[in-house]
């Protein structure tokens, strides 16, 4: 059960800190981890002050592409193509993969962007 308060009289609900889960999205922790790190590839486009059209070439994307990724329209990109966007940026990613702890039976998908 979702906790909800009142603040101003207007009923508050908290989220899970997943908005896609909290929206009813199937594959909520996918696009949470694609929305991280779309992220994380505009931040270094806005800090390197790069054009759209120069991102793309060096993404090997389209502009419209690169514009959609900008604008968190990522559903046809896979984390694994992000992923390689990051590195062509100059990112080195690092993929863990370890045992779930014995409390949950299954494991998760969890981003960490440094």
């Amino acid at each position: 059960m979702k906790k909800q308060r009142i603040v101003l009289g207007i009923p508050v609900e908290q989220g899970s800190g997943n908005v896609y889960a909290d929206l009813g999205y199937s594959d909520s922790e996918t696009m949470l981890v694609k929305a991280r790190l779309a992220a994380k590839i505009a931040e270094i486009i806005e800090r390197r002050g790069l054009t759209q059209t120069t991102t793309a070439q060096i993404l090997g994307l389209t502009q419209p592409k690169v514009s959609a990724i900008l604008k968190g329209r990522f559903r046809g990109i896979s984390e694994h193509r992000l992923l390689e966007c990051l590195t062509r940026l100059g990112r080195d990613v690092h993929i863990v993969v370890k045992p779930t702890p014995k409390n949950r039976p299954h494991g998760r998908l969890k981003l960490s962007v440094a």
